[in-house]
């Protein structure tokens, strides 16, 4: 993330803190809220030089724009002289925080809003519109629920970038002894480590007195568009994302890599919640399996696997009702489709089911 966090300081953030907290500012700070904000003495005397800098900018000194700051070198921009005009420095790690927030709310928003809908006009399957468990107005308020927790989401993921960022993580951007084998497997372990992670918290979030409170906003898509992907309580969106952030903590990764998995983990998320069953496969975690634990709420808690699931007891094959187009209407189908559902859903939330339901007029065929 310090990459991306390079590249919207020196477009963005440099000049929006010049602006917002100029250096000037720097002589009217309390000692008590430097104290606060400088956290060691080595981040102290960190500051004291770029602010030294920043001072020598103001009295019409060239600033040494290509010099080390701070232990710290611009890694794929040069810095311009704006990036010495703030009280607040790159590095400061209120400052970090705050853009990390930031620039993760609006990546966050885009992955989503632009993923969901390629998804929804191009593979989505519309005629989960006329099942019967389908809500009223269920796609806006979908993406309501997900445009409104990703910004809290955003703001409890901040912290591990911040430590990414500070290098307390093995992230790595080059290593001359690895090469594509020792990238793939990488990506693999990653997989089957975060797999692992979603998973227990999952079934966690499902334990009664907690899902009453944070996962219960989710299943209240009992069946899914592609807006359902993101449409969380935010501290259970969190919560399942925890593992995502640990894996660099303990493990080495390549940046781009570590960059790349966090748009495919969106990308998968989006995916499983799009309803269009391609194929029944006993190992991957596919929009079958998942829309079986939207129905069926205690089954397939796995994110990309079907492992955990099956260790766990917890795997339930798909119908092949399910991937008949034929039988996706069929009265029949729907009929002992619903008595289990009903049955599910009464076991984990009780008799009273305060969902609105849509009238079921056939549409998008």
């Amino acid at each position: 993330m310090d990459l991306v966090l390079e590249v919207a300081d020196r477009y963005v953030f440099d000049a929006v803190y010049a602006k917002l907290l100029p250096v000037s500012l720097a002589a009217s700070v309390p000692a008590k809220w430097v104290s606060l904000l400088d956290l060691n003495d080595g981040f102290i005397a960190r500051n004291a030089t770029l602010l030294a800098q920043t001072l020598e900018y103001r009295n019409n000194i060239s600033p040494r724009v290509n010099e080390p700051l701070y232990g710290h070198t611009p890694f794929l921009l040069d810095m311009t002289a704006t990036a010495f005009m703030s009280v607040l420095p790159r590095y400061n790690i209120l400052r970090e925080f705050v853009s990390l927030t930031l620039i993760t709310t609006v990546f966050g928003w885009l992955l989503y809003l632009s993923m969901a809908t390629a998804s929804y006009f191009l593979v989505f399957d519309k005629t989960i519109f006329n099942h019967p468990r389908y809500l009223k107005n269920q796609m806006v308020q979908e993406i309501r629920l997900a445009v409104s927790a990703i910004p809290l989401m955003s703001a409890l993921t901040a912290p591990w970038f911040t430590l990414e960022c500070n290098g307390h993580s093995r992230l790595y951007w080059t290593n001359p002894k690895k090469d594509w084998h020792n990238y793939l497997i990488e990506v693999c372990a990653f997989i089957f480590f975060t797999d692992c992670g979603v998973y227990f918290a999952h079934r966690w979030l499902h334990w009664p007195l907690v899902y009453k409170y944070l996962h219960k906003p989710h299943h209240k898509w009992i069946v899914c568009t592609p807006f359902a992907s993101h449409a969380f309580h935010p501290l259970d969106g969190y919560g399942q994302s925890i593992s995502y952030h640990v894996y660099p903590m303990i493990f080495p990764l390549q940046k781009l890599i570590y960059l790349g998995l966090f748009v495919f983990v969106n990308f998968w998320t989006i995916m499983i919640h799009d309803g269009n069953h391609m194929y029944n496969n006993k190992v991957v975690n596919g929009t079958a399996c998942h829309t079986v634990h939207h129905l069926y709420f205690s089954y397939n808690f796995g994110q990309f696997t079907t492992l955990w699931d099956r260790l766990g007891g917890s795997y339930r094959r798909p119908e092949d009702s399910l991937f008949d187009p034929s039988l996706k209407n069929d009265a029949a189908v729907l009929a002992e489709q619903l008595k289990d559902v009903d049955k599910e859903m009464k076991e984990i939330e009780g008799d009273l089911d305060e969902r609105e339901y849509d009238d079921h007029k056939k549409k998008n065929n």
